[in-house]
């Protein structure tokens, strides 16, 4: 078994002893994003919609930097501070994987990074690793 680990300035540097995302077997494992903007650091301004943006923005980054894309994803996991934002997190979702329906869980947590409202981490297919 061999792995990457994959690194891009164009998403937030790991805050913790973690990668980006790892390269291993043909499959990109993407951490958690959070809505910190790449260039300060900072978690965006504007509540969930904006910082779900800053997330999926972060995570495409990730994905193109390790061989890959949305289409080629093929499971994401959710992380929501609270549940009443779950509409709001699906549109803005929805926008930037258009027709492609990777499987999916969301879940509440009791406590994100920085106090973010929104994380989401992603599996995808890749020609790295």
């Amino acid at each position: 078994m061999s792995s990457q680990i994959i690194q891009t300035d164009e998403a937030p540097a790991a805050i913790g002893p973690y990668a980006q995302a790892v390269s291993c077997n043909g499959f990109l494992f993407c951490s958690g994003q959070i809505g910190l903007d790449p260039a300060s650091g900072q978690v965006v301004d504007g509540g969930v919609e904006r910082q779900a943006e800053q997330v999926m923005s972060n995570l495409e980054a990730v994905l193109r930097a390790g061989g890959s894309s949305w289409g080629q994803v093929i499971k994401t996991t959710i992380y929501l501070a609270s549940m009443d934002d779950f509409a709001a997190v699906n549109t803005v979702y929805a926008h930037y994987l258009g027709d492609h329906r990777p499987a999916r869980a969301t879940v509440a947590a009791a406590g994100l990074p920085k106090g973010v409202l929104v994380e989401i981490e992603a599996v995808a297919a890749c020609a790295q690793g």
